[in-house]
């Protein structure tokens, strides 16, 4: 079975995800904007949500996990609870 480690940050708006995602690609700390700015109490561990296979999170965040890139940040991603941008940082198949 597929598994897959990621972090994330969870805002309310589209707009304040794009702002802080090109914070991060210009060289800003993900850890770091996720304790300031994440909705989501992940963010004391820098959003770091562990290992997990595929089903344990909502379908729109998984499609992105178990197909993007590792280390590169995704989104934003659209939820029921919000927008992320995730990062994956390991996955195994």
């Amino acid at each position: 079975m597929s598994k897959a480690s990621a972090r994330h940050l969870l805002v309310d708006t589209e707009a304040q995800c794009m702002e802080i995602k090109a914070k991060i690609e210009g060289g800003a700390d993900f850890a770091a904007m996720a304790k300031e700015h994440s909705n989501c109490p992940s963010k004391r561990d820098g959003g770091d949500l562990g290992e997990f296979g595929p089903g344990m999170m909502v379908p729109e965040f998984d499609k992105v996990v178990f197909s993007a890139p590792l280390n590169a940040v995704q989104g934003p991603v659209k939820t029921q609870f919000g927008y992320h941008l995730l990062e994956v940082t390991a996955r195994t198949e």
